[in-house]
């Protein structure tokens, strides 16, 4: 799945600016679609002004290619909503989105005269119980659909008679679960789920990495979500209905380690249940792309497998343990990082979703940006955030991981290479310490070149050159291949 995250360093091609926006969002959907190959696009509607004819944008646009590869059949569009319990703001986006998708459909027949609606799917993020998930499937059944047959006069023609029809008759929600707590619920949220609504083929489940990783630290995201798979696994084998899984990652490795150059050995090979990983803008601009394109091939033509076997009790006391240490740890950075991040280069024109600990909101006195601005924020000083919170884990809870996470060495490697050691005297001395202790079990090569800027980075940050400062932290980005 092709997603709008702004993690990119480099500006694609078809962009008119470095801040992507409104028609290069259409030319961007083309371009995963019909150049990098991916079966499915994110179409992010939260926080910013709703485009409600994107489908016929790109049938109109490109109608030789959609001509051969229809919307909703061969490849697919998916709608990202707000969630009305959590942005209140942007509550009647929703509606707006839902009232869309009939028109959709009408504008596909009208070009290709059959009944394949180009949207079918909507993802709802920041879940935290079925109902919320329900209501929206329910909406959109009884006042989207369900008004055709009403009519507003006593005998007069119905509301379906006077408009047309109003399809595709049924929708699938996708819950989008983000925090920690209900990740480990999420089996139990989409079965409560499933038996409110008329029992469907499959049921799509989306399990976020960034933001769990930001507001509980990456480690214990991976074993939430490796617990989440398998406990969704066993429910689909109880109730016998597929539910394929969305795993959120970014090419970070604080947000997942997921690129072009590794998308098997990480991705796959740690979550081979997984249906679909998300292809953010670092892992499509910041790389070749005949590089993405093959890398993309190859994850459409693996087939998924059965979830890692992982013990559920010892996975939690871990992530207890390690989340309580980040936490404290991320306290003391707060200050510095929203200090420093206004000075993270924009990728979108349109903010993301406001949520939990993370997401621009005070908890317990922590305010926090964005993952991908957080991130950005401590690789450009050399403190890869993978280390936060993880020195707490004993030998035996670190072998733990290894066992369950083939990956986590290579992580590693992949985060301690931009460690800068010069630049740790500016972190909080109980920070350093743990740093130290943790880094010591490993042997980290570093990536002199970064290292180098970021020791500039920091120098521009304490002399407040805030035109070299921007400057560097591009080309920091660029070396990892990812901005945050």
């Amino acid at each position: 799945m092709s997603t709008q995250h702004p993690d990119n360093v480099n500006n694609p091609f078809f962009a008119d600016s470095p801040i992507i926006g409104g028609d290069d969002e259409i030319k961007e959907a083309f371009y995963a679609f019909s150049h990098l190959q991916s079966k499915e696009q994110l179409w992010d509607i939260e926080g910013k002004e709703v485009d409600n004819y994107v489908v016929k944008k790109l049938l109109s646009r490109y109608e030789p290619y959609f001509s051969k590869n229809r919307l909703g059949k061969d490849i697919f569009l998916t709608v990202r909503v707000p969630n009305p319990d959590e942005e209140k703001n942007e509550s009647k986006i929703m509606l707006e989105a839902l009232e869309s998708i009939p028109r959709s459909f009408d504008i596909s027949k009208a070009v290709y005269g059959d009944d394949v609606a180009p949207i079918f799917e909507i993802a709802v993020p920041m879940i935290s119980n079925a109902k919320q998930v329900t209501r929206v499937h329910k909406f959109y059944n009884e006042h989207i659909i369900g008004r055709a047959k009403k009519s507003l006069l006593p005998g007069d023609i119905s509301i379906g008679e006077w408009f047309g029809g109003f399809y595709p008759e049924n929708i699938s929600v996708i819950p989008l679960i983000e925090d920690i707590e209900h990740i480990l619920e999420a089996h139990n949220i989409v079965r409560k789920h499933l038996e409110n609504i008329k029992t469907p083929e499959y049921q799509r489940v989306w399990l976020a990495r960034s933001d769990p990783a930001l507001n509980y630290g990456s480690i214990a995201a991976v074993l939430a979500n490796k617990i989440a798979a398998q406990n969704l696994h066993h429910l689909s084998d109880n109730i016998s209905v597929e539910l394929p899984t969305i795993l959120g990652c970014g090419s970070a490795p604080f947000r997942g380690n997921f690129k072009p150059t590794n998308a098997i050995s990480n991705g796959l090979k740690g979550f081979p249940s997984i249906q679909t990983f998300t292809i953010q803008s670092a892992y499509k601009y910041d790389y070749p792309e005949k590089e993405v394109r093959t890398s993309i091939e190859e994850l459409n033509d693996t087939k998924r497998g059965r979830p890692t076997q992982i013990d559920e009790a010892q996975a939690k006391a871990i992530i207890t343990k390690t989340s309580l240490l980040y936490k404290k740890q991320v306290a003391l950075l707060a200050p510095l990082i929203n200090k420093f991040s206004v000075h993270i280069p924009k990728r979108r024109k349109r903010k993301l979703h406001i949520g939990l600990f993370g997401y621009s909101r005070a908890s317990d006195g922590v305010k926090l940006p964005r993952a991908i601005t957080f991130c950005a924020v401590l690789y450009s000083l050399g403190l890869p955030p993978e280390l936060l919170g993880l020195s707490t884990a004993s030998e035996k809870e670190l072998d733990f991981i290894r066992d369950v996470s083939p990956s986590f060495n290579q992580d590693m490697t992949d985060s301690l290479q931009f460690l800068n050691r010069e630049n740790l005297s500016f972190f909080p001395p109980e920070i350093v310490k743990d740093i130290e202790r943790l880094t010591a079990q490993f042997d980290p090569s570093i990536d002199r070149a970064h290292q180098k800027i970021t020791s500039i980075i920091l120098e521009d940050y304490k002399k407040n050159n805030t035109v070299a400062l921007s400057e560097n932290i591009s080309r920091a980005a660029s070396i990892r291949g990812f901005l945050g």
